[in-house]
């Protein structure tokens, strides 16, 4: 019997170096399945494929993309049909937000060795339930909407990509590039200052928080997740349902009271004027021009055509810390 299905994207960063040593792990292992993809295109095979084994755990193991495209072809492609089997993610990507959020830190092929451990008894008390955000462009649902479980919006997206376009590109580490592209954005983003080596003027966003009534308010930096932690230390509140969005106003004071408030490991747990940190059942942002990144794709808000974010009904993961 198969007891973990693993599935690998050898062109993401991580893999470059770390494959080899997993396919020797993997090597050998009756009680493991191990499926490679050269391209997102091909995941829906992949889970076509792993389903007929049926696993106790399915592992992700890729960049951010790869996260993504698995776990929206996990939900809406229907190999598994109604029996998805817990998910658990290797800290193999550049920012690792999804396998952090689930205990899985470090060296990957120590936390596929302590999966494939915990595959071998009772998975029952190592799996959480987490909603994801469903994501559609446009206020109806008649696509297919991408799934995913962290998204970062007017200015914190115009980090993220300057980071990728900008920092990546140097070749230094992946802790190294994330400060110096938050140094950067937060200097130009409080004392105003641009150049050709600093990113952007941030384009703020309208936000519409649905749950009881309707807020609107436009902000400059934007996270909605359903992960229990935020970046820069911040708490979303864990156990809530639903959306948890967590936005900073159009205001450099407020920008900087943010940063002081996850310096002391406050955001999310007391108020802070000019940040707000709420949960929606439905979230719409509009801009006259402004990316959201979901989970590492960019998607685009406009006017007229606004991004809608639902909450899906809760998925298994596998928790990895005790």
């Amino acid at each position: 019997m198969v007891a973990v299905a693993l599935l690998s994207n050898p062109r993401s960063t991580g893999n470059r170096d770390m494959l080899p040593r997993i396919r020797a792990f993997c090597a050998g292992r009756p009680d493991m399945f191990h499926y490679e993809v050269e391209h997102v295109s091909q995941i829906a095979d992949a889970l076509e494929s792993i389903a007929r084994v049926r696993p106790k755990v399915l592992v992700i193991n890729g960049g951010d993309g790869t996260v993504q495209a698995t776990l929206t072809e996990l939900y809406n492609g229907g190999q598994f049909g109604r029996e998805l089997p817990p998910v658990a993610v290797l800290p193999n990507g550049k920012t690792n937000l999804i396998a952090l959020d689930l205990g899985s830190s470090g060296d990957p092929l120590v936390a596929l060795e302590r999966i494939a451990m915990l595959a071998k008894s009772d998975l029952r008390p190592h799996v959480v339930e987490r909603e994801l955000i469903a994501l559609t462009e446009g206020e109806t649902a008649i696509n297919r909407p991408v799934l995913g479980m962290f998204l970062g919006g007017a200015g914190l997206a115009d980090t993220i990509l300057f980071c990728r376009n900008k920092i990546y590109p140097l070749g230094l580490p992946n802790g190294v590039s994330h400060v110096l592209a938050g140094i950067l954005v937060l200097f130009s983003a409080i004392f105003g200052v641009r150049g050709k080596y600093l990113p952007p003027a941030p384009q703020p966003v309208r936000v519409s928080l649905i749950r009881e009534g309707q807020s609107s308010q436009r902000f400059a930096f934007l996270i909605v997740t359903t992960l229990e932690k935020m970046l820069l230390g911040g708490k979303s509140g864990g156990g809530a349902t639903g959306l948890k969005l967590m936005a900073v106003d159009q205001s450099p004071l407020a920008l900087l009271k943010a940063l002081i408030a996850s310096i002391r490991g406050q955001l999310g747990d007391r108020p802070v004027v000019g940040v707000h940190v709420e949960q929606g059942d439905v979230i719409r942002i509009e801009s006259e021009r402004s990316s959201v990144i979901l989970d590492g794709e960019e998607f685009h808000a406009l006017k007229g055509r606004p991004i809608v974010l639902r909450s899906t009904p809760p998925v298994s993961f596998l928790r990895l810390a005790a």
